[in-house]
C-alpha cells in the first residue's frame, strides 16, 4: 500500500512515538476549548513552540468525532492547489484518507506536490491520530492563496459536502501567522487580522493582512475554511489562545500562533 510518509518527524515532532504519544498527552491534558466547531485554524510550527496553542484547537471538536477532517495547507514551495488520495503515516500508525469524497472533489490529486519536505499539513496529522482515532482525513495542499483562489476552493468543498450529503466533515486551517518581527508588532498585526476572522468577514482579513502586511503564511486556508464553514452556517470565530514562539525562546523576533474556533 503506498503511503504519504513522514518527512519532519525528528524535526517538527517526536520520530519516537512513545515520545510523542506522551507530548501529545501533556498538550491535551486539562484542554477544553468549550465549543463544537465546524473549523479551526491550528498552526504548524514544531510542537515545542505552537503544540499547546494546537491541541486547544483540536478540542473544539468532541474527541469522539470519527468523521473527516478536511484539513488545508499552504503550499510553502509554491505547488498548485491539490490533493492527495494515500493513507498518511505519523509515527503512532496510519491515518486513513477518506478517498470517496476526496476523490469526488473537482481537485486534482498529486502526491508529488505533497512531498515529505512540506510540514504545513504533516504536523497537523498526529494531532489527529491521536485524539480521533477512528477519524479520516482529506489533505489539501493550497498553492493560490488569492482571495479569488480561496473562494473557488471552498465552493469545490462546499459542492462535495452537498453532493455527499454528509453532516461529519469538518475543516482544519493549518497556519502561522506574524514571521520574525519584534514580539509586540506581531501581537498587535496578528490581532488585529484575527478580529476580522471572529467575524467571519474574509474580505477584511485580507484587507487587514495587506494592510499591515502581515506574514501570515496560511491566509488562504484559513479564509478557505472560513468561508466553507459560514455556507454551512457557522456565524463566528473565537480565537481560544494567541501565543508566539517568543513565549518559549524568549527571543525579541517572533513566529504568532493563534487556535480559532468556527462555529
Amino acid at each position: 500500500m503506498k503511503t504519504r510518509r513522514c518527512g519532519v518527524a525528528g524535526m517538527f515532532y517526536p520520530r519516537d512515538p512513545h515520545h510523542l504519544e506522551q507530548l501529545l498527552e501533556k498538550f491535551f491534558s486539562n484542554k477544553n476549548a468549550g465549543v463544537d466547531a465546524l473549523g479551526i485554524v491550528s498552526p504548524h510550527a514544531g510542537y515545542p513552540y505552537s503544540g499547546e496553542v494546537s491541541a486547544l484547537a483540536y478540542t473544539a471538536f468532541p474527541a469522539s468525532f470519527a468523521g473527516t477532517f478536511v484539513v488545508i495547507g499552504p503550499s510553502h514551495r509554491g505547488y498548485r492547489t491539490c490533493t492527495s488520495l494515500i493513507p498518511w503515516e505519523t509515527p503512532l500508525g496510519i491515518v486513513d484518507n477518506d478517498t470517496a469524497f476526496g476523490s469526488s472533489l473537482d481537485l486534482d490529486p498529486d502526491e508529488v506536490s505533497h512531498q515529505e519536505q512540506e510540514n504545513s499539513l504533516e504536523v497537523q496529522i498526529p494531532f489527529i491520530k491521536y485524539r480521533f482515532p477512528r477519524a479520516r482525513i482529506v489533505p489539501i495542499l493550497m498553492g493560490d492563496q488569492t482571495l479569488e483562489g480561496a473562494r473557488h476552493l471552498s465552493r469545490t468543498l462546499i459542492d462535495g459536502i452537498r453532493r455527499s450529503g454528509r453532516n461529519d466533515i469538518r475543516i482544519v486551517a493549518s497556519s502561522d501567522f506574524s514571521h520574525y518581527v519584534p514580539d509586540a508588532v506581531a501581537r498587535e498585526n496578528d490581532l488585529y487580522a484575527i478580529a476580522a476572522i471572529e467575524h467571519l468577514d474574509v474580505e477584511e482579513f485580507y484587507r487587514r493582512i495587506q494592510s499591515r502586511r502581515v506574514s501570515t503564511c496560511g491566509y488562504g486556508p484559513v479564509a478557505t475554511m472560513c468561508l466553507v464553514c459560514r455556507e454551512l452556517g457557522a456565524s463566528s470565530g473565537r480565537l481560544l489562545r494567541y501565543a508566539t514562539s517568543g513565549d518559549v525562546t524568549g527571543d525579541p523576533e517572533v513566529v504568532g500562533y493563534a487556535a480559532i474556533a468556527v462555529m
